[in-house]
């Protein structure tokens, strides 16, 4: 294969397509807000939801999450996957292959359960996945209301404060 063979198809132009200016606009809704608009397809109410997010955001494993906001565990990781947070299917890509089949009605629950080698919550909560899908949007809105409220270089200088020195002890 040659040079020319290689290029074959490759075009370029002259101009560039004006993409405009980033706006960063931090005086809209916060995360309560947001949530909001959300709150009629979730199982919980618009605050039990925000700690949800925020303590899982920060790093908090679901049970810890649903403990905070004072919720079962398997609420807590419907509401932030139906939020948009991935990761949260007790299933492995085999068992939501099975849950699938159940699904469709070509295994029995039992059968489809045994197959999966699967707890009987982690199964409804592997079919509740299953079965739905992440709120259009959600995600999105939870985000930028976070990049609102939270400067990451200020999180992380406040969070390593600790372990800087201060200028003044070096001399």
């Amino acid at each position: 294969m040659s040079l020319s063979d290689i290029a074959e198809g490759v075009a370029t132009t002259r101009t560039q397509q004006d993409r405009g200016v980033a706006v960063v606009d931090r005086a809209s809704e916060s995360l309560t807000d947001v949530l909001e608009q959300f709150v009629s397809e979730l199982p919980c109410e618009t605050g039990t939801a925000g700690t949800l997010v925020s303590a899982y955001r920060e790093g908090r494993s679901v049970g810890e999450a649903a403990s905070r906001a004072g919720v079962p565990p398997v609420t807590a990781s419907k509401v932030l996957f139906r939020l948009g947070f991935e990761g949260l299917s007790p299933l492995s890509p085999l068992q939501r292959e099975i849950c699938q089949d159940w699904i469709a009605g070509e295994l029995s629950r039992t059968e489809a359960q045994e197959l999966a080698d699967a707890s009987e919550r982690e199964f409804a909560l592997g079919a509740y996945i299953e079965t739905h899908e992440p709120i259009p949007g959600a995600s999105e809105a939870i985000e930028d209301a976070g990049s609102r409220t939270e400067d990451a270089m200020v999180a992380k200088r406040d969070a390593l404060a600790e372990t800087m020195t201060d200028p003044q002890d070096l001399l």
